[in-house]
């Protein structure tokens, strides 16, 4: 039985609007964390909104990051060995 407290994590998912990478990537995670059974929120934010962050992650859309640290996870495609890292998640065996 795991006895570890389950908490709700917290992502940013760095977008635009007529991305379909950013579309698959949202997808991905989702599927990703229902796998795990591990409750998440995820704010998607559009870049196109601020210059600022067009200046940062204009070409690296999608750009999934970890919050509240701030940590870029990836970008372009979900990278499920990342994300597990994260989490602290053994890899899955191949």
């Amino acid at each position: 039985m795991n006895t570890t407290p389950r908490f709700t994590l917290r992502f940013t998912l760095y977008s635009r609007s007529y991305c379909h990478l950013c579309e698959d990537m949202l997808v991905a995670l989702q599927a990703f964390m229902a796998r795990q059974g591990q409750a998440y929120t995820v704010n998607v934010v559009d870049v196109d909104a601020d210059p600022a962050l067009v200046a940062r992650f204009d070409e690296l859309v999608p750009v999934l990051v970890a919050d509240p640290a701030g940590i870029e996870l990836c970008h372009y495609f979900l990278d499920e060995a990342a994300l597990r890292r994260h989490l602290g998640l053994q890899a899955a065996a191949a």
